[in-house]
């Protein structure tokens, strides 16, 4: 690998640090450059909310929330879940975890199959113990029909299957990706328990929902490789197309109908492809997904974490929708103001303090008023100022990329760059995002500072 670090020959710039986030202005970015891999390169197209109708193939909306543990993020899905279903949308909140919080907060027992709370809210808890079992099933059937592994599947017995690390993200995913539909169109027709309009998840921990968030975008360039190495290589031309069928009857048996039998091993690959293209383009519409950071106005470690996961969350590939602040006693209004001047121009509202010494009552809370502001925030389709919110942005007269990259110091942040100067790699908060640069500014890099929460790269010729 030829790598030339070039932060010895670049002077950055480095002002104004985001609020709450250490400065370490004494330190220049890090700069790596790479002309020997070809990365994939995405396309994300616009996906646009159904208006409501009878018909059960409506799109569904997903809700999550980011923040600091003991932030609030399990009230604050609750609240979420309370404010969709009295608005007359069919929602269903998920939890996955065995944290008994949200049975406490919801006044009701949710366990592994949807449980009726109120009107129009559901709630169901996912165990990965669970979710195991109808994968290994369908895997069973397919190998029944194709008798690819001449009945040794069929000796595996899935209650004795323990969850290793991993596991919990991958059956959760494949299991919403029931609920919304965010890969495929939904069917309900044959699964009317999975027929919602809002799904609101609460998951085991900000950092594997942040991976969940951004698992189609880099599931595209394993798929890349995958197919190189079913295509090029003896064993992959072998096994590549029993393989793939096994995969593809095993993901669409009982529950949708498959629209790969009889065609050929590429064309398979480019319906993958198609695939997580349509759930890279999913995280990006605010009409199709609410992603919310939730912090503790009263803890200023709080309100950092949270801004450290907004920059993590753009890294992913994610449209971050608004910040909420819960205050479990009185706050003062200074601590109000410097939040919504640190997550400017993110919406922002308050949550006001709620006791949990009793039973709460959510007919109340809904609509005693005052939690308008929140309510306002989750309603909103858009999130934010276009202007404000895009990731990238590309300036052709001055030949220089934007990145928007909040809660990230300097130090944190890595630049690659592929293919000749056609692309960038941005590595940072453990997250890699690729931006391909336009061909009016394609180029070397010339220069970069960061000013404002934004990374602001000059090409060159």
């Amino acid at each position: 690998m030829n790598i030339l670090p070039v932060h010895q020959i670049l002077q950055m710039a480095f002002c104004n640090p985001p609020t709450l986030v250490p400065s370490l202005s004494s330190f220049p970015l890090q700069f790596q450059f790479n002309f020997n891999r070809n990365l994939i390169r995405p396309r994300f197209p616009t996906i646009t909310m159904a208006t409501k109708t009878d018909d059960n193939d409506n799109p569904t909306k997903f809700v999550t929330f980011l923040g600091k543990g003991g932030s609030g993020k399990t009230f604050s899905a609750v609240f979420a879940a309370q404010h969709y279903a009295s608005a007359g949308l069919k929602t269903c909140l998920v939890i996955h975890s065995q944290d008994p919080t949200a049975d406490y907060i919801l006044n009701s027992k949710i366990v592994t199959t949807p449980v009726t709370c109120n009107d129009n809210l559901s709630a169901v808890r996912l165990e990965t113990t669970k979710m195991i079992l109808e994968p290994l099933s369908k895997m069973k059937q397919a190998d029944a029909r194709l008798n690819l592994t001449q009945g040794v599947l069929e000796g595996v017995v899935g209650e004795e299957l323990g969850v290793l690390p991993g596991m919990d993200t991958i059956f959760s995913a494949l299991e919403l990706e029931k609920l919304v539909g965010f890969l495929r169109k939904k069917t309900t027709k044959s699964n009317p328990k999975y027929n919602f309009d809002v799904i609101v998840y609460d998951g085991l921990s900000t950092e594997e929902t942040i991976r969940l968030i951004g698992a189609t975008g880099k599931s595209r360039l394993y798929l890349k490789y995958l197919r190189l190495l079913a295509e090029k290589t003896d064993f992959g031309r072998l096994a590549g197309p029993s393989l793939l069928r096994l995969a593809d009857e095993s993901l669409n048996a009982g529950t949708i109908s498959s629209g790969y039998n009889g065609q050929l091993s590429g064309e398979i690959w480019d319906k993958l492809e198609q695939t997580l293209e349509k759930g890279s383009s999913f995280v990006t519409n605010p009409e199709l997904f609410g992603c919310y950071l939730v912090m503790n106005l009263n803890d200023p470690l709080s309100l950092n974490s949270a801004l450290r996961y907004w920059g993590c969350a753009v890294q992913a590939g994610a449209l971050v929708s608004g910040a909420f602040g819960i205050a479990h006693s009185s706050y003062d209004q200074k601590h109000l103001e410097t939040a919504k001047i640190t997550f400017s121009p993110l919406p922002f509202a308050p949550f006001t303090p709620v006791s949990f010494s009793s039973p709460l009552n959510w007919e109340d809370i809904i609509h005693n008023g005052h939690f308008t502001d929140a309510q306002d925030l989750l309603t909103a389709s858009k999130s934010g100022s276009s202007e404000h919110m895009q990731s990238v942005t590309f300036d052709p007269v001055n030949k220089s990329v934007t990145l928007f990259m909040p809660g990230f110091d300097k130090t944190e942040i890595k630049l690659y760059q592929y293919r000749g100067g056609s692309e960038l790699l941005i590595e940072a908060g453990d997250q890699r995002r690729v931006v391909f640069l336009p061909s009016q500014i394609q180029g070397k890099v010339g220069g970069a500072k960061f000013v404002d929460r934004k990374l602001i790269i000059t090409m060159r010729s």
